[in-house]
């Protein structure tokens, strides 16, 4: 019968089934991961914040110290990081991730200015690693389709519950210590590296990487006409320059070089410039 409960549960699955259709269960299991460790550690220090700094300092200084480097490198990152090989970029924010938090964790539990610098410089190392690896993961999103931001999205909404749930966990009803606590948190980083190398499909970055190589070359081929064509006036500017001074040409090609940097630096100071019409008008 039409409203029966057997079959609104049935069409119930059908609508479920069909939103989940031509979804890569391992593509939703990485960056489900992806989301969830790249923000668990930002929740864990701001729960840890007073057990880092003690009652006399405000907790304020730890959230600065957690969020302003992330700010930074979301700000400034999109401009450069696109040259390093995702690969390299996991490898380096899971070390920064770990190599913070055993800072924080391995300082002694004293309040004094140089303890609680010590720690910070711990948390903003975290910072640093949680805002490239952000910024990263969503632009890996691009290779692998929508559910891949799905289930980014679902990692990082579960990450606020997970972070803060564990450590009151570890630290009322397991007895763990701030230290022992934040010492486990630690090794946490390490399953990105399991769910990209491992988890995570990698044929998509291949495709899209000999996508590139092709382009390059066909450009290259495309610019060997017009280098023809100008062989004759380039020769024939060379032979009089060598007749001039041998030393220019070598000039010429620094000056090549440095004419393009100096355009890599301009233009990323535009970009900052426009960023920072964003703040101040």
């Amino acid at each position: 019968m039409p409203g029966a409960p057997a079959s609104s549960w049935a069409m119930y699955k059908a609508r479920l089934k069909a939103t989940f259709d031509g979804a890569d269960p391992r593509v939703c299991l990485a960056f489900w991961l992806f989301g969830l460790i790249n923000n668990v550690l930002y929740v864990i220090i701001l729960s840890a914040a007073l057990d880092l700094v003690g009652p006399n300092i405000p907790k304020g200084v730890v959230l600065l110290a957690d969020v302003i480097p992330s700010f930074l490198m979301k700000l400034c990152a999109p401009y450069f990081i696109h040259v390093i090989p995702y690969p390299v970029r996991i490898i380096l924010f899971v070390t920064l991730s770990m190599w913070g938090m055993l800072l924080i964790a391995l300082t002694a539990a004293n309040t004094d200015a140089a303890t609680i610098s010590t720690k910070m410089a711990g948390v903003v190392l975290a910072s640093l690693s949680s805002g490239g690896g952000e910024l990263s993961f969503l632009g890996l999103t691009h290779f692998y389709g929508p559910f891949s931001l799905a289930a980014w999205g679902s990692g990082t909404g579960a990450a606020g519950l997970v972070g803060a749930g564990a450590y009151a966990i570890a630290t009322t009803s397991l007895g763990l210590s701030v230290k022992h606590s934040l010492l486990t948190s630690s090794f946490l980083p390490l399953i990105m590296l399991l769910s990209f190398f491992v988890v995570l499909p990698q044929g998509p970055l291949k495709q899209a990487k000999r996508r590139q190589m092709v382009d390059e070359h066909t450009s290259a081929v495309q610019r060997e006409p017009s280098d023809l064509d100008n062989g004759n006036d380039t020769a024939e500017s060379e032979h009089e320059t060598l007749l001039d001074s041998p030393a220019k040409p070598r000039a010429l090609s620094k000056s090549a070089v440095g004419s393009k940097h100096n355009n890599m630096l301009a233009a990323f100071q535009a970009n900052l410039r426009r960023s920072s019409r964003l703040f101040i008008p």
